[in-house]
């Protein structure tokens, strides 16, 4: 029952695939071409036969790919395809062996010690190639190389590298590959899925023999422990999450790789050659077995596809092929979610099941001792290997995982399927298959009767608070698909991505990754960003209000209707029933529906407006709303992606707690702005030892209040060194640059005499010369002087490299300021350089507002990010003949979201009704006109 559920579950997100073409066949093809070789070489002139022995395997190769494309697109299998492409290249190396041996190197009588066989390993060896894959071979010798056999080889390399193939090539003989194999798992692995082409069957049958023999038998705990390491590494690479939202397909984890894997340890280890092999030697049943084999389908599928639809060996599902893919594959809109979204769903969802199968195989080997026993947490392992005693007579462990003591446990009492999940987390052991497989078949049991049981409620409670495994253990329930089925609003979320470059992972695990992050911050563990957070969660009076609020945030994502409202009202729904009173209901949806609000004020809005803070103060109320608010939107951001919770948003949250803590305090506050400037130009005076009292007086006073809260201190000191030596400068202009470790972008800091279109040359000198603007820190001194920081991303992987385009940069943007450059027309060269981006469609939107801040007009501009979006912008807005007195620049992947303080030429705020019409139509033909004359245009205000 549960597989049919399961099957269910993916028939919602798969389409049905078109009628397709008959499976191609590359038999006879060998022979086919051997006749129209050995037309041409018996009727060339001499010199001429190798030139066209080449075009026509070339143009067979082309005409068999298109074949295998065309195949592929009518909604033919991707393994059919994979094997097909593997066939036709075992044809063509047969024919240009046989092309060698016939008419260039010819051995009438070859001896015992010119035999050779050709051998296709790796990829190729498993009898599956992508269009742009390596063909790695090996030429295998009875001892040695001899000139005949050298001779032989090298010419199949040139014409396999004339066709344009990859080829990876070693020369050896089997006593060679074993001495090598022993001392390499690479080789190891080479020869593990060794496969015969051509030419002597007996050498290679003696590489097999003696490589079982002398190997395999004798080091199966090794390999498997040195495989297992590597698929650490290499998933370690590609992203150690399954759920990251542009996965790499062969590399990835949950992808091709990790399957790969999976086989690799099983031939070893229950000697098997083929995966039908692996139900009789227990380690799956049929239906694991089955699902093994969908799920390679379906990745090989999205592989072959990838490959032909980019033209290259493409294994990066990325944002501007998902929508082309999901196209191919035949999805549609549906259910709120766009067919792209669909698509990658379904991805996810094969990605958790490699996930599962993984599991399966590696307990397996723990119990068959050829690899260490696994543990939610290791500390926690040890700490409590001795208690081995179950809370309950119907759980026993083995090798160190929690299993049920008999088939019927959950059928008997359905608690404990949520009870299983309680004790691993109590114990901090990880969960045996055998129990995993009980679950998946007994999820029919979580009904509506389990999820109103106080006792299930309550185990569910502890597991969420706990100070253990929380994120871990939450992750297994979700895998298992019982926390979708407890938690139903929950399961609608499962595997669900969000089509935008922001959010690094789908909505599910995103939220299990911000609880993570908050049970991290709990324990210590947290950013050193995150200090405040970190200081203030010990005071918050209720902490489950604050863990059930971070997992139910996105609760309500992929709805039509806003998703913070819509998650506000499941969160009155869930909380009763998990045992929250009225009060503490009312605080979660509160905190679901405005968990996005303290994020976009701190980023987008003057802090040091007193009407900013008034008004956000009027919604949070209270201080314990604010502390709680606080810690979520860091967890929230933490959650996003590695390195999206910086140094500078930490800071504009924290200025932003302390500034409305002032406000709910009546006026007073523990560290009121005053206290707090005068704290800051004090750590900034001790780090400034060299300075006078008199200089550091004098400089002190060309900052306003905002500088000293909004800066950091190591900032803090380079400003003040740079602006001292400029104090006798008349007309100053200077820019520096760094590297900034925080955030791993270039930090580039303009100091020049401040005007209305300053900002807008800085941000098309940016454009112009290749800066992906990802941040900016703009400050105005008291004495005219504009000090704006801007950061770019990095172009090179070396810091010395990136240095030297940043000062380059830097040379362009004071030749602009200096009016060398024609920014307007440099900036449109480089939008039409980069060309369009389609891959994303955002709707551009301009609010006017006089109600955010007392003394100036927010303009607020949200659209599609692109090469010179902020020049457009700014420019746009002088030219409207306004000043911009502070801006705040935020994009979230894609989507670009501006704010501008702005005032008229008299310092007024924007109030005439037809004024604000006439800027809002300027700002969005800013993006109607670029679209027209470079649509899309890359990235201009990157993502921060």
């Amino acid at each position: 029952m549960a597989d049919a559920r399961k099957a269910a579950l993916r028939a919602r997100e798969e389409p049905r695939p078109p009628a397709r073409s008959e499976a191609p066949s590359a038999d006879g093809v060998r022979a086919t071409l051997g006749e129209k070789i050995a037309a041409v070489s018996r009727t060339a002139k001499p010199g001429e036969p190798r030139a066209a022995v080449v075009e026509i395997l070339r143009s067979a190769l082309a005409e068999s790919h298109e074949i295998a494309r065309a195949y592929l697109e009518s909604g033919g299998k991707g393994l059919v395809c994979a094997r097909y492409l593997s066939d036709l290249e075992d044809e063509i190396i047969g024919a240009i062996y046989d092309y060698v041996v016939r008419f260039v190197y010819v051995a009438d009588n070859p001896t015992f010690g010119e035999r050779l066989t050709i051998v296709a390993v790796g990829g190729y060896g498993r009898g599956t190639l992508a269009p742009g894959s390596d063909i790695d071979l090996l030429f295998l010798l009875p001892y040695k190389q001899t000139p005949w056999g050298e001779s032989v080889v090298e010419a199949i390399l040139y014409m396999l590298w004339d066709l344009r193939q990859k080829v990876g090539h070693a020369s050896r003989s089997v006593a060679e590959c074993l001495r090598q194999a022993r001392a390499d798992v690479t080789i190891r692995t080479t020869i593990l899925e060794a496969r015969f082409i051509l030419g002597n069957v007996e050498l290679f049958h003696e590489l097999l023999n003696s490589f079982d023999r002398e190997i395999m038998r004798v080091d199966a705990r090794d390999f498997v422990a040195a495989k297992l390491a590597e698929r650490d590494q290499r998933v370690s690479r590609a992203g150690t999450s399954r759920y990251l939202v542009e996965p790499n397909v062969k590399e990835g984890k949950g992808g091709l790789r990790d399957l790969h894997t999976l086989f690799w340890i099983a031939k070893y280890v229950y000697r098997v050659r083929e995966p039908e092999e692996l139900v009789a030697a227990g380690l799956f049943t049929r239906s694991e077995l089955t699902l093994f084999q969908r799920c390679e389908e379906f990745l090989w599928r999205v592989r072959c596809q990838l490959h032909f639809s980019t033209g290259r060996a493409e294994e990066r599902l990325s944002f501007d092929l998902q929508p082309m893919l999901a196209a191919k594959f035949g999805y549609h809109d549906r259910a709120g979610l766009s067919r792209t979204e669909r698509f990658m769903k379904h991805y996810f969802l094969v990605a958790k099941d490699v996930g599962d199968l993984t599991a399966i195989v590696c307990a397996a080997l723990e119990a068959r001792e050829a690899k260490p026993p696994a543990m939610l947490d290791r500390v926690l392992g040890r700490l409590r290997r001795r208690s081995r005693k179950m809370p309950s007579d119907d759980f026993i462990v083995e090798h160190d995982r929690v299993n049920v003591a008999a088939e019927d446990v959950f059928r008997r009492d359905p608690v404990n399927i949520i009870r299983l999940f309680w004790t691993a987390d109590r114990y901090g052991l990880a969960i045996h298959p055998d129990a995993v497989r009980a679950i998946t078949r007994s999820l029919r049991l979580i009904d509506s009767d389990l999820r109103a049981s106080k006792e299930a409620n309550r185990l569910f409670l502890d597991i969420l608070l706990s100070h253990n495994t929380t994120e871990t253990v939450l992750r297994r329930m979700n895998e298992t698909g019982v926390l979708g089925r407890f938690i139903p609003e929950f399961g609608r979320i499962v595997a669900m991505m969000q089509f935008n470059m922001y959010h690094h992972y789908t909505v599910d695990e995103h939220l299990l990754r911000a609880v993570g992050a908050l049970a991290a911050l709990e324990s210590g563990r947290g950013p050193k960003q995150a200090a405040l957070a970190n200081d203030i969660l010990p005071t918050i009076s209720n902490r489950k209000t604050l863990y059930l609020g971070l997992l139910l945030h996105d609760i309500a994502k992929g709805r039509k209707e806003d998703h913070s409202q819509a998650g506000a009202e499941i969160a009155h729904s869930l909380c009763p029933r998990l045992g929250f009173d009225p009060g503490e209901t009312d605080t979660v949806a509160w905190l679901v529906q405005h968990h996005l609000l303290m994020s976009s004020i701190a980023q987008s809005r003057d802090l040091s407006d007193r009407r900013t803070i008034e008004n956000f103060a009027a919604i949070v109320q209270t201080m314990e709303r604010l502390k709680m608010l606080l810690v979520l939107t860091m967890c929230d951001i933490d959650a996003v992606g590695p390195g999206v919770l910086d140094a500078w948003k930490a800071q504009l949250l924290n200025v932003l707690y302390w500034e409305t803590e002032v406000v709910l305090g009546g006026g007073h506050s523990a560290a009121d702005r005053k206290s707090r400037v005068a704290h800051a130009k004090e750590e900034l005076r001790a780090a400034l030892a060299d300075w006078s009292d008199t200089d550091f007086a004098a400089y002190a006073q060309r900052h306003y209040s905002a500088y000293w809260l909004k800066a950091d201190l190591s900032r803090k000191i380079r400003h003040a060194r740079l602006l001292r030596d400029l104090s006798d400068t008349k007309t100053p202009l200077v820019t520096t640059v760094d590297l900034d470790t925080k955030s791993g972008a270039v930090e580039l800091t303009v100091v020049a005499q401040d005007h209305r279109r300053l900002l807008s040359i800085i941000a098309g000198a940016c454009a112009a010369s290749g800066a992906n603007i990802v941040d900016a820190h703009i400050f105005t001194t008291a004495d005219g002087l504009a000090l704006d920081t801007i950061f770019f991303s990095r172009a090179f992987p070396l810091d010395d490299d990136e240095l030297r385009r940043a000062r380059r940069v830097a040379e362009y943007i004071e030749k602009a300021l200096r009016g060398e450059i024609a920014i307007s027309e440099a900036v449109a060269a480089r939008s039409a350089q980069r060309g369009a981006t389609t891959a994303f469609d955002i709707a551009p939107g301009v609010v006017i507002d006089n109600s955010f801040a007392n003394m100036a007009t927010v303009i607020e501009v949200s659209g599609l990010d692109r090469v010179g979006l902020l020049f457009d912008l700014t420019n746009a807005i002088s030219n409207l003949n306004l000043n911009i007195g502070s801006a705040h620049i935020v994009t979230f992947g894609e989507r670009a979201v501006d704010a501008f303080y702005v005032t008229d030429l008299t310092g007024g705020k924007i109030v005439s009704p037809s004024r604000q019409a006439a800027i809002k139509r300027q700002l969005l033909d800013v993006f109607a006109l670029r679209a027209r004359k470079a649509p899309g245009g890359g990235a201009g205000a990157a993502p921060t």
